[in-house]
């Protein structure tokens, strides 16, 4: 039988896309212009440019005059981890809204990815819910059920949704069930189809077996779409053969968005992928990949990133191969020892020829290698590891353990830190904290093994959006510094030294595009100072104050306290995604994690407790007497610090865990091992800082007060966020800027300022109400007197100006949320003991008055709660009216 012929690639053209992505459409009436408000405020993520292009494209395609037949199956041609899970919420949200579609049918060939997808539309409880809670469209709640059947009357306001695997979805339709989903009751209403992995349901040059099978599933899918006649199919994939001529004669005119796994590592939305070779044994393949996984973890400590865990992948043909190798990997790091590392390692630093290792190599050898052998055993032993390998033609991702370790690698609490398989990885796998995939075994080497590997490798390129310097990027961003902190950022594919293989694998990366080598939308409120204020004395010539600070001495650290940490009221750890096992209830199960409740995973003071604590002490060496006494000089000894009433003697250990749940021993020692981190943290940050004095020293009120921007989410939507906006201060001569950008609260206080205006008036010449904006000005305020256990700079949201004939006065002024008040108590404190008598202005200027007053505080329509203005009164500040 004759070979089809290839079309080259050169001939490949999509009309469909090429029309859409013409830059004119974005001038014209084709396509939205920019996301519709309920899209974007309902969806968790913000839409990067790509995606929002290709709902754009939708939307345009929806909108043609003369949309017919031929354009309701349409796909989206995106890379693996761009984000068609995102694509596909909001498209869910579009074609509802825009659409009038209600009723949604997700299907795919695996479970895995079934089971993966209905936690991100409509588990809540999820990290990885993509929706708002609540949904809310045009001031309306709009409900999410998932459903086993559409029902026959649609509610108002409600998303269907059945999710089903395409095995089962053929059952139903072929050999109906009651409750199950039949031909009649999809002809009711019209149906968006989402077919998620469709490269299954295309046409095909496989084997005659899975084309049969591919085939029939590709006419199931035509068959549901043709029971109504306003039925739409969109499908998405990372993976098609356009060089296949069925293939590519059925789709030329069907792909309205493309996004290829090139472009999306250009664009820096995934790790960079280098491929690391090696002549290596196994055991020296598998020690090289500890050892550069390990020298990653250390490299983010160093930095100060949290919880970066990296994983390691190590693949095999067989699964007999892979059960052994598991095996030879655990007895190798159990045998480990001090000197047969070192040797290791400067035997491999002389041959290597890889940058990556001998970066690893020339860090290793400048550690104790006894530390480092006790950590790798720690760090990598049967408990850190898990076997995911299969029994037969079911899924791996199928079995409840081992996907709930899988789709939980990037969790502080999984201690998984490798990762032995076979295959089955490459499609509803979501990894992000996935580094290095080690090629194991040369044999059997085929094509079909390197192109299931090629998209391994894409999946696992998947940026991990870890936090640095308290912020979290969804873009790499350290590929102008060192090649040590680039590792951060880049996935290593170990390869083995077979020439075939090789070759069949640059042939696979190259059909995905996968070069080997070697994202928020916001609006943007502007504030100017007024020209008026520009004009008066108090900006060209007038001052505002803010405190010297002095280093704290080391003996001040005799506690824990006076690091900023209180062991008794520190927060609850969060353990509600860990414990959790709710139900998923559309439209009433609000996350309101308040509602948890909350339990004691440890008691230092407890004798029961001290064994649980002791061994989660010993996991982090940052514990030890000689580490430890460099942050805290005062202590004498470890068990002087877990005992004593001034340091942990007191601590508490509070969990918030799912309804009902029972804290089992491991996850006790989880709790134990974050509040410790905690305790780090407090310890490690807030040593020999800068406390505040009681001299004030001045700064030109026009280097303070300068035109800013603030940038605002886009959602508005969560009642917990403070909505904030711009409020025009036209007419009121007091406020120095002409927007003030605030929250409500903010706002209710200018005006209540305003209101007593004409109060001032009768006491001042100059009245002036200043907006301190920390992010346009280095200007802060720092604790100060002789307990000082808070050493961050804080300044006040405003400033009052005010001068009369002998002197001027300045008031720090803030207005405070009452979930915020107790958080912040040690700030109001710190305002009520800036008064003329506490402090000392430098420059023996006699003619200036500072004082603070207390928070400005609503709660329920109640004004004022804290007495602000009474307060005001009282110090002869403002006069009675």
């Amino acid at each position: 039988m004759a070979c089809k012929k290839e079309i080259p690639q050169e001939k490949i053209d999509l009309k469909l896309l090429n029309w859409l992505n013409d830059t004119s459409l974005f001038s014209q009436d084709h396509g939205m212009q920019r996301l519709p408000l309920y899209i974007s405020q309902n969806l968790k993520h913000s839409l990067r440019d790509y995606q929002f292009s290709a709902i754009h494209n939708l939307d345009a395609v929806e909108k043609l005059d003369k949309k017919d037949d031929s354009y309701n199956q349409l796909m989206f041609y995106m890379a693996t981890g761009s984000g068609k899970t995102d694509i596909m919420a909001a498209i869910i949200l579009y074609m509802y809204q825009a659409h009038n579609y209600q009723c949604f049918l997700f299907t795919t060939s695996t479970t895995a990815v079934v089971n993966k997808t209905i936690d991100n539309l409509t588990n809540i409880a999820s990290p990885k819910y993509l929706y708002q809670d609540p949904l809310v469209i045009n001031g309306q709640r709009v409900s999410i059920k998932v459903v086993s059947e559409f029902p026959i009357s649609l509610e108002k306001n409600t998303i269907y949704l059945k999710f089903s695997g395409i095995h089962q979805l053929s059952n139903d339709i072929n050999s109906p069930r009651e409750n199950g989903i039949t031909e009649e009751s999809l002809k009711k209403h019209k149906l968006v189809i989402l077919a998620d992995e469709a490269h299954h349901f295309n046409v095909g040059t496989r084997s005659k077996k899975e084309d049969i099978t591919n085939r029939s599933w590709e006419a199931l899918l035509d068959k549901i779409r043709g029971l109504n006649p306003d039925n739409q199919q969109l499908e998405f994939t990372a993976t098609i053969d356009l060089h296949n001529p069925d293939i590519y004669h059925k789709y030329q005119n069907k792909i309205i968005a493309q996004y290829d796994l090139s472009k999306f590592i250009n664009d820096g939305y995934s790790k960079r992928v280098y491929r690391l070779q090696a002549n290596n044994s196994d055991e020296d393949k598998m020690l090289n990949a500890v050892l550069l996984s390990q020298y990653r973890k250390r490299i983010a400590q160093n930095m100060g990133i949290p919880d970066f865990k990296p994983v390691i992948l190590f693949k095999s043909n067989t699964i007999k191969v892979s059960k052994d190798v598991n095996e030879r990997f655990l007895t190798m790091i159990d045998n480990l020892t001090a000197e047969s590392l070192q040797n290791f390692v400067q035997s491999q630093n002389r041959s290597t020829r890889s940058e990556a290792l001998s970066l690893a190599y020339k860090y290793w050898l400048n550690q104790n290698f006894g530390e480092t052998v006790a950590e790798l055993k720690r760090d990598f032993q049967e408990f850190t590891t898990i076997n995911a390998n299969d029994s037969g033609k079911k899924d791996i991702l199928d079995n409840g353990s081992v996907a709930q370790k899988l789709n939980t690698l990037e969790s502080p609490t999984n201690p998984i830190r490798s990762v032995f398989a076979v295959a089955k990885l490459s499609e509803g796998w979501d990894v992000l904290n996935l580094y290095d995939i080690v090629r194991i075994g040369e044999k059997n080497i085929k094509p079909n093994d390197t192109n299931a590997e090629a998209q391994l490798i894409g999946r696992g390129a998947r940026y991990n959006p870890f936090i640095y310097k308290g912020k979290k990027s969804y873009t790499r961003r350290f590929d102008d510094r060192k090649p040590e902190i680039q590792l951060l950022e880049r996935l290593y594919y170990h390869t083995i030294n077979n020439p075939q293989y090789l070759e069949n694998l640059r042939k696979s990366l190259d059909a995905i595009n996968l070069p080997v080598n070697e994202d928020t939308k916001y609006k943007i409120y502007t504030a100017n100072v007024k020209s008026s204020f520009k004009r008066t004395d108090a900006y060209k010539h007038g001052n505002v104050y803010y405190n010297k600070v002095e280093v704290v001495p080391a003996e001040h650290y005799n506690s824990i306290l006076k690091y900023g940490f209180d062991p008794e009221t520190t927060e609850p750890i969060d353990m509600i995604s860990t414990t959790t096992e709710r139900k998923f209830d559309t439209g009433a199960d609000k996350d309101n994690r308040s509602l948890f409740p909350i339990v004691n995973a440890a008691v230092f003071s407890n004798p029961a407790d001290k064994a649980l604590i002791r061994t989660a002490i010993s996991f982090n060496p940052f514990f030890r007497f000689e580490s430890l006494k460099q942050q805290c000089p005062t202590i004498t000894s470890v068990r002087e610090f877990l005992t004593s009433d001034s340091w942990l003697g007191h601590a508490v250990v509070r969990v918030r865990v799912a309804n009902e749940h029972q804290l089992t021993p491991y996850e006790r020692l989880t709790a134990v091992e974050r509040y410790l981190l905690r305790v780090q943290n407090a310890l490690v940050n807030n040593f020999q800082r800068s406390k505040g004095t009681n001299q004030f020293e001045k700064v030109a009120v026009n280097e303070v007060v300068r035109d800013y921007e603030k940038r605002v989410g886009d959602n508005f939507n969560d009642p917990k966020t403070a909505k904030i906006g711009p409020y025009e201060m036209k007419g009121r001569d007091w406020y120095a800027y002409d927007y003030a950008i605030v929250d409500q609260l903010e706002m209710h206080f200018i005006n209540r300022i305003g209101a007593e205006i004409p109060n001032f008036r009768k006491k001042y010449d100059q009245i002036y109400l200043l907006r301190i904006d920390e992010r346009n000005t280095d200007f802060k305020l720092h604790d100060f007197g002789e307990s000082v256990y808070r050493y961050e700079g804080y300044m006040p949201d405003f400033i009052m100006y005010l001068k009369n004939e002998n002197y001027v006065y300045q008031i720090y002024m803030e207005p405070k949320g009452t979930a915020f008040v107790e958080k912040d108590r040690w700030k109001e404190e710190l305002l009520e003991r800036i008064d003329p008598k506490n402090i000392i202005i430098l420059e023996d200027n006699d003619d200036v008055k500072l004082f603070g007053v207390k928070f400005y505080v609503e709660d329920k329509g109640k004004q004022d709660l804290h007495y602000m203005f009474p307060e005001l009164r009282e110090k002869g500040l403002l006069t009675d009216n």
